[in-house]
């Protein structure tokens, strides 16, 4: 479902249903574009939240629903609304990811490990027997404010030497952290979609998202 020779741009949307229904219509259909129902999005609107994404988005959809436990059972929830990727914790139990790839690999869906807050992704990977699509690097945005933390790029390299998996950068991307991604190795950046006053990063609500997602694209091709 995604090719490891092509960069991606992820689109997260984290606040409800009334900006997802605004906003993605505006967003040119591309392959390249994949479209996140966010983890405080899917608290909120729950799973027609994500159906609601799928009516309005024909690519793919990720369910950031950040599994922690009951990997079979919510994999098998976002995949009947719609989503075609989804997340867990990488600090979940060893079982827990195990079952995850494997009712991932079973619903056709991509499978994304998320490592925010683990200081070493590869003691999260060495003991599973398969390993996931993907690696979300992913500095979290309680920590963007923290003056000198940054998206881990060091373990990229570390990461492709051991294990044939696809590298998503998450947290303050703009233009030019997307740039510093795929320099550092990442095939998918993650963009938020975020309101005035937030204290995060990433596209306004306010900007165009249509040219804002084309000036994306032609930056990390």
């Amino acid at each position: 479902m995604l090719d490891d020779k092509t960069r991606y741009l992820q689109l997260a949307f984290n606040y409800d249903a009334r900006m997802v229904g605004l906003l993605l219509p505006r967003v040119p259909y591309s392959p390249r574009i994949m479209i996140e129902a966010g983890t405080p999005f899917i608290k909120r609107e729950g799973m027609a939240g994500i159906r609601f994404i799928r009516r309005l988005w024909p690519g793919l959809v990720v369910a950031d629903i950040k599994v922690a436990d009951g990997a079979a059972e919510e994999v098998r929830m976002v995949r009947a609304a719609g989503a075609n990727a989804v997340t867990v914790l990488g600090n979940a139990p060893h079982e827990t990811i195990m079952l995850f790839i494997k009712e991932c690999q079973a619903a056709g869906m991509v499978s994304m490990v998320d490592m925010i807050g683990v200081p070493d992704p590869l003691e999260v990977l060495r003991p599973l027997r398969v390993p996931p699509d993907v690696v979300v690097l992913h500095l979290g945005r309680d920590e963007e404010t923290t003056r000198g933390k940054l998206i881990q790029y060091r373990h990229v390299n570390r990461i492709r030497s051991k294990f044939p998996v696809i590298i998503s950068a998450a947290g303050g991307v703009g233009i030019g952290e997307a740039r510093s991604a795929i320099f550092n190795g990442a095939n998918i950046v993650v963009a938020n979609i975020v309101q005035s006053g937030d204290v995060w990063r990433g596209i306004s609500a306010g900007e165009d998202l249509g040219q804002m997602s084309r000036e994306f694209l032609t930056t990390i091709e």
